[in-house]
């Protein structure tokens, strides 16, 4: 493939301009401000997606109904049956989607993690600060002792929590993507299917000219096209999932995961964070801004054509 091996760019990163969105950026935490974003770009994509299955299945009976209107009994029922077949390729679609909307949630796990993470990162910070700067002020204070003491219990806590956050990034990484690239194949090998046999319809179109005032040859060819879609609908019920299983060594639960706490002690992030993190908006060069309405696409038409 001609392009670059990486998305990463080497130059230097533009100064960010300070402003209000500035500072309501700074309420999220930094640790999980990435992967927040890409986890919004996401449902953006996947908001795409189902838009894309519900144009297509659209399209599909807008090509059936002009195929009616000809009264040309040939093009009539090849476009009909043409029209069932890519409504079910855009069926497809939206099957993909809601299969992204499983690997969307598994990342949240990540960020979850990540969130929760971070005030054990603060905590060492600010005891590693403070002991600092006590010993300019005061290098013989007594309170350099407890400060110490502290920051060993501060470290130990983030030693876990970074071992945590080490083995979550890992697994919930290979299992999202795992469900993501099974999700494209079965999208691919199920739509390369339907489009193989939708292409079988366009011979049954008897395309050969005629003279003014001559009649074309009856139609009846009906049966065999209505075959096609009867095997199209048999290879869709039989097809099987041909991707490799995706090897994981972590089969037992991290020693450092105590009682299903999360760091400090709770279950990785509460759930009025979680819905925070969720609808914060992402301002590529500004950080966060206010959380936002979920910007959903209105609810999915539900379209179940039939292959029979």
């Amino acid at each position: 493939m001609n392009r670059n091996l990486s998305f990463r760019s080497r130059k230097e990163p533009p100064r960010q301009r300070f402003g209000i969105s500035t500072l309501r950026g700074m309420q999220a935490p930094e640790l999980s401000r990435k992967m927040t974003k890409l986890i919004k770009s996401e449902n953006s994509a996947i908001g795409a997606h189902e838009a894309a299955g519900r144009e297509r299945t659209s399209i599909a009976a807008q090509l059936s109904e002009w195929g009616e209107a000809t009264e040309d009994d040939n093009v009539s029922d090849i476009s009909d049956k043409l029209g069932v077949m890519l409504a079910e390729i855009g069926e497809q679609e939206d099957n993909f989607a809601q299969n992204l909307e499983d690997y969307r949630g598994i990342l949240k796990q990540i960020r979850n993690m990540e969130a929760s993470v971070q005030p054990s990162r603060d905590q060492r910070q600010k005891v590693t600060d403070e002991i600092a700067k006590l010993k300019y002020k005061d290098p013989s204070s007594p309170r350099l002792v407890t400060l110490e003491h502290e920051l060993v219990r501060a470290e130990a806590q983030n030693l876990v929590a970074e071992a945590q956050l080490s083995n979550t990034t890992r697994q919930k990484l290979k299992e999202a993507y795992d469900i993501h690239l099974a999700a494209v194949i079965e999208r691919a090998e199920k739509q390369t299917i339907l489009a193989r046999h939708a292409r079988r319809l366009l011979n049954y179109i008897d395309d050969s000219p005629v003279v003014p005032g001559d009649a074309r040859q009856a139609y009846d060819n009906e049966p065999l096209a209505r075959q096609v879609l009867e095997d199209a609908e048999n290879d869709l019920r039989e097809w099987q999932p041909s991707v490799e299983p995706i090897t994981s060594a972590a089969g037992q639960e991290s020693p450092v995961h105590v009682n299903g706490a999360g760091v400090n002690g709770h279950d990785d992030v509460s759930e009025r964070q979680s819905e925070v993190l969720e609808n914060a908006s992402v301002n590529p060069h500004e950080g966060y801004t206010e959380p936002v309405g979920s910007g959903a696409l209105p609810a999915k038409m539900v379209v179940e054509p039939s292959l029979a």
